[in-house]
């Protein structure tokens, strides 16, 4: 939603978001940020903002404007953070030299219409292309398949027909979180897998 607020000239995607039109919208996504292809956007007409100031007097005004963040969870084969580790992001052509923090989260503002980037940690070797906005919700197959991408357990990419290899991600991830393991989508299985992905 932050990049059509951006296509459209909108500093904040809420004057979208929470426009009357997009109720339905919002109600059946709830997250602004995972949308999906034939999802209707409503734009809404641009308002003016009228403000009154004395004419004798000299004025400063300041458009509130939030950045869009980031957030990039770093995890080793045992789910455990990876604490303390440089990083070099690479988004639109700006370099961000980031470190992980104690969580192993790096945080950092990148442009709104940014549409990926490339993740670097030299000292473990790894070059990672990244995707920005093109997380499916996580009811549609592309969704739940994408998070499951994200979080190491699958080695394919999203919309592989290796079903078996699917099931097997499935059942690590049940595993590791102490889920009944079944292979399927099933039981508490979205609800932790939303959890752990974080959207």
């Amino acid at each position: 939603m932050t990049g059509i607020a951006q296509q459209y000239g909108f500093r904040d995607f809420h004057t979208i978001w929470d426009h009357p039109d997009n109720e339905q919208l919002k109600q059946e996504r709830v997250d602004p940020h995972v949308l999906y292809p034939g999802d209707t956007v409503v734009i809404p007409d641009k308002a003016p903002r009228n403000e009154s100031r004395p004419t004798d007097k000299s004025h400063r005004f300041r458009v509130a404007s939030k950045p869009l963040k980031l957030r990039i969870a770093l995890k080793d084969f045992d789910n455990q953070p990876i604490t303390g580790t440089a990083c070099v992001l690479t988004v639109d052509g700006t370099v961000y030299q980031l470190t992980s923090d104690g969580d192993g989260i790096t945080e950092t503002p990148i442009p709104k219409g940014a549409t990926g980037g490339v993740l670097k940690i030299p000292d473990m070797d790894i070059e990672h292309p990244l995707k920005i906005g093109f997380l499916d919700p996580l009811v549609e197959d592309s969704g739940w398949q994408g998070r499951l991408v994200n979080l190491g357990y699958y080695a394919g990419a999203v919309g592989d027909n290796d079903a078996e290899q699917m099931r097997h991600a499935i059942e690590e991830f049940q595993c590791d979180h102490a889920l009944k393991v079944t292979g399927e989508l099933d039981g508490a299985t979205p609800a932790k897998l939303k959890q752990e992905h974080g959207t």
